[in-house]
């Protein structure tokens, strides 16, 4: 009797032994709780009317599949998933954008295409030093470019066109080495294109029609190395300097 009483405690011992190592593991495998903090302040700003954010009220975001919302595949040193990718794009949002969005401090993708998003665009996401691309286009947002932005070093795209987006250009942006897109057309941008801008390296595509520029083409843009089109007269212009030719330098910016 006596043995049979051991022999059930020890099956009791290994069971739980067995469930204590999964909860562990299940602990190990959640999502920051700061990101989540985050995410829920991201929401509250946000309008949904097609209720497609519903189950972000739901579970853990990694684990949970909310919706737009995507996470590394394994944990970090801290023992947490990250969320990497913000997808929201064609969602009918409206709202505005929560600056704790710049404490996404992993985030690579931040892309709210084409909703009805309006205010202005933090300051703050000039702190998300992993983005990678930076997708605001056609929504209603407001106000200048923050100077911040320039703190994006790892910045492939930035798509900010179809706005209301007024002010100059940050010189900050001469920052933004491995920039390859700028689009920034159909806003109400002012003053002349900074100079500073001629030391953008990868830059492909320039897009600024249908602003508000003054001045002159810095004439330092036909050594970039890489740019392919400019657009800044409300139609495309091949970039004639990689045929040999200057001249479109000393267009007047109408």
């Amino acid at each position: 009797m006596i043995i049979s009483r051991i022999g059930a405690l020890g099956v009791v011992l290994v069971v739980w032994l067995c469930w204590s190592s999964l909860l562990t593991g299940a602990e190990d495998h959640i999502t920051d709780p700061v990101e989540v903090k985050v995410l829920r302040a991201i929401r509250k700003s946000l309008i949904d009317p097609n209720k497609n954010l519903n189950n972000w009220n739901r579970g853990d975001p990694c684990t949970s599949n909310w919706t737009g919302v995507l996470c590394s595949n394994t944990t970090l040193d801290d023992k947490y998933l990250h969320v990497i990718e913000l997808q929201l794009l064609n969602m009918n949002l409206s709202g505005t954008l929560s600056p704790e969005i710049g404490r996404l401090s992993h985030l690579k993708i931040l892309d709210f295409m084409w909703n009805k998003i309006s205010g202005s665009i933090p300051k703050e996401i000039g702190n998300l030093t992993s983005l990678e691309l930076l997708l605001l286009n056609g929504n209603r947002l407001t106000g200048l470019l923050p100077e911040e932005l320039g703190n994006l070093l790892n910045l492939d795209r930035i798509q900010v066109d179809e706005n209301h987006i007024s002010g100059s250009i940050p010189k900050s942006f001469a920052n933004l080495s491995k920039a390859k897109h700028f689009h920034m057309n159909n806003n109400s941008i002012s003053g002349q294109i900074p100079p500073e801008l001629s030391k953008l390296p990868k830059l492909v595509h320039f897009l600024l029609d249908n602003n508000n520029l003054s001045g002159f083409l810095p004439p330092e843009f036909s050594e970039l190395p890489s740019l392919l089109i400019l657009q800044t007269f409300g139609v495309t212009q091949v970039w004639l300097a990689r045929m040999g030719l200057d001249t479109i330098s000393f267009f007047l910016l109408l």
